[in-house]
């Protein structure tokens, strides 16, 4: 089953140095129908103002990934971590026993714009730990690129969670086939563009929430961006 979920009917939230969508129930947005999908708990696409951001704030026992569209996003935390974040970049940090982070657009000029990602972890009070990976757009180009797995095969970031993650681009005739475990939930969120997933349409910012299928097919790309998480539990 495949449920799309428009990009117009999530929450949104505007506090002048900082607009954000919610995918899912965050902050002052509350919808009990989207708390989450299955251990993925968050997506927001934000858009920082230049000069400002997100001060020293604490997570604890949660997998947070940031995926840069446009600027840079300068992060630090009390691990030690002093990093730009630039588009094409896959960061993963395990908040696990805690850890304190900020993040800012430096940039004057320039909004940043990134998704931050939460997916609740399969194990609990970890040590802290981070991570920063650079996916080319080449790698990218035509097919589905792992970009997050719990093994951290093919060069992808670790995540500490029943989930992997891929990222994809696709324009004109190109297309990928992912298959599926078909007792595991997967998500896909359209980051920009168009693109139709096993023949439903979807537009920039659209999802499609998808249980009890073995295969996904992406298909009539334009322009489009697309992330697409797979093995999430129920």
């Amino acid at each position: 089953m495949l449920t799309v979920r428009k990009s117009q009917d999530r929450g949104y939230a505007d506090h002048g140095w900082l607009k954000s969508f919610h995918s899912f129930s965050f902050a002052g947005y509350y919808d009990p129908e989207f708390m989450g999908w299955g251990n993925l708990r968050v997506i927001n696409e934000d858009r920082i103002a230049p000069g400002t951001g997100f001060g020293t704030h604490g997570h604890r026992d949660m997998e947070i990934i940031s995926y840069v569209l446009e600027g840079n996003l300068a992060h630090k935390d009390s691990m030690g971590n002093v990093k730009g974040i630039p588009p094409g970049d896959v960061q993963r940090m395990s908040a696990g026993s805690g850890v304190l982070h900020s993040e800012f657009n430096h940039a004057a000029g320039q909004q940043t714009h990134f998704l931050q990602i939460w997916i609740e972890p399969n194990v609990r009070g970890i040590t802290p730990s981070y991570e920063q990976k650079t996916f080319v757009s080449d790698d990218k180009r035509g097919r589905l690129r792992l970009v997050a797995s719990p093994t951290g095969e093919d060069g992808s970031v670790t995540v500490h969670a029943d989930a992997r993650l891929y990222a994809g681009l696709f324009d004109g005739d190109e297309e990928a086939t992912l298959q599926l475990d078909a007792q595991r939930k997967a998500y896909v969120h359209l980051v920009k563009g168009e693109l139709e997933v096993n023949g439903q349409k979807l537009t920039g910012g659209d999802a499609a929430m998808i249980e009890a299928e073995s295969v996904l097919t992406f298909t009539k790309g334009k322009h489009a961006e697309v992330l697409v998480f797979t093995d999430l539990v129920h």
